[in-house]
């Protein structure tokens, strides 16, 4: 099949930009507090070596789908000895996360930007057995240079909007051309299987989400005992990865329920904690008292706002609280993800705004397992009932938690299958 019109205009244009997009993601991540080496991984420079035996290269685009796939990542490398594992992933953010979470083995390295000169280096490095790309968008140069090197593709947790289903479909043969190496595409719901099959995707099937298959929070009993005594008897309850717009109408709820529970505590959770102080304004306006966790201040007496500034942490916050507000559902940002609370044991409170995990909010809501709500007032109301009531906060927990099931057997199944796929492409010529 030969490139199109379309994608050699696309090529041409990502190499005019490319030194512009190399220097804005390399001070991005000095800015976060990365290393010039490791920043330059985004350049296709790698800063570590690559092992011997069958390698499946990993995706993932943020935190979310970065810490979906190590599960599935420590699964197959307890079955399969051999194999090499290397995840890579675009943001200082993700990387701090899983730094401290891979298995042993497995390596993790920023992602090469779509550009062909990064591209060939990184494969030139790495030779990946087997490409995996976990709900990421579909970068044309990295699937064409796959598919020259017949390096196979696959895509878990598939999932296509309709704005980018539609854009694809506008040019077909373009779209034929890129995707014509993906050999299996699991998608987490059916209209991402129905656009890919449109596109031209034989490999495309419904699969188990990965998000889905997550077992409690593995935290340190230590973290959890401090919060705990730092809070006391205090009730509390948790906004989790809030978007801008979204804080002023937790912070107007949490207000009115201060009204009648002084003593309350809201744990704050920002989706990108970089927005801290915009947020720290918000809350001063309001008149709320609040600490930073970033600053190293506690959940002390008298904090009726916790800003939880930092990483890697929110899973601590969920297992602290009987109540979570799910954020990414008032702002319109398609959601996240139910499973991380669910696993934790915890009351989930959402928004109307979650396109990109319909399938997902439906079964929750038909379940009794989350309760929706449509703005500060609403939100208000939800909170103090399930603190009125904690039997109802509990039963709401009890119908989420078999939701986010353990999922052993489907990790250990599609780990068989990617890594049979990798090997099948080790024991090939090697360009």
């Amino acid at each position: 099949m030969r490139p199109t019109f379309l994608f050699r205009l696309y090529q041409a244009l990502v190499a005019l930009a490319l030194p512009f997009a190399a220097r804005r993601a390399v001070n991005k991540l000095r800015r976060a507090g990365v290393s010039v080496d490791r920043a330059h991984e985004r350049l296709g420079h790698a800063t570590a070596q690559r092992g011997f035996g069958p390698l499946i290269w990993f995706h993932a685009a943020s935190v979310g789908e970065a810490k979906s796939v190590l599960p599935l990542i420590a699964q197959t490398m307890t079955e399969h000895p051999d194999v090499q594992v290397l995840l890579t992933s675009g943001t200082a953010t993700s990387a701090q996360v899983v730094s401290g979470r891979l298995p042993r083995g497995a390596v993790h390295q920023f992602g090469p930007l779509d550009g062909n000169g990064p591209l060939n280096r990184f494969l030139r490095h790495w030779r990946p057995d087997l490409c995996v790309l976990v709900e990421s968008e579909l970068w044309p140069n990295l699937l064409d240079q796959c598919a020259r090197r017949d390096i196979p593709l696959a895509l878990l947790n598939a999932r296509l909007s309709e704005n980018s289903a539609q854009g694809w479909k506008r040019f077909p043969a373009t779209a034929a051309y890129v995707m014509r190496g993906i050999t299996l595409a699991l998608c987490q719901d059916r209209r991402s299987l129905d656009h890919l099959r449109d596109l031209g995707v034989r490999g495309a099937a419904m699969g188990v989400n990965l998000k889905s298959l997550t077992g409690p929070p593995l935290l340190d009993p230590s973290a959890v005992a401090a919060a705990h005594a730092a809070l006391g008897d205090r009730p509390v309850w948790v906004a989790a990865s809030t978007h801008p717009g979204e804080e002023e109408i937790v912070l107007a709820a949490h207000k009115r329920l201060c009204a009648d529970r002084p003593d309350l505590c809201l744990i704050l959770v920002p989706r990108h904690p970089e927005r801290a102080n915009q947020i720290v304004a918000l809350i001063e306006q309001t008149g709320l008292n609040t600490a930073r966790r970033s600053t190293g201040a506690n959940l002390g007496q008298g904090i009726q706002v916790y800003l939880a500034d930092t990483m890697g942490e929110t899973d601590l916050w969920y297992t602290l609280s009987p109540i979570v507000f799910l954020g990414g559902s008032f702002a319109p940002v398609g959601g996240h993800t139910p499973y991380e609370p669910a696993a934790a044991d915890t009351a989930i409170l959402h928004g109307p705004l979650y396109d990109n995990f319909s399938d997902v909010y439906a079964t929750f809501l038909a379940q009794d397992a989350s309760v929706q709500v449509e703005d500060a007032e609403t939100l208000c109301d939800a909170v103090r009932t399930l603190l009125d009531h904690p039997a109802r906060a509990a039963r709401l927990a009890r119908n989420a938690r078999p939701l986010a099931v353990s999922g052993t057997e489907s990790l250990a199944r599609l780990g068989q299958d990617l890594y049979s796929m990798a090997a099948e492409h080790a024991e090939g010529p090697h360009d």
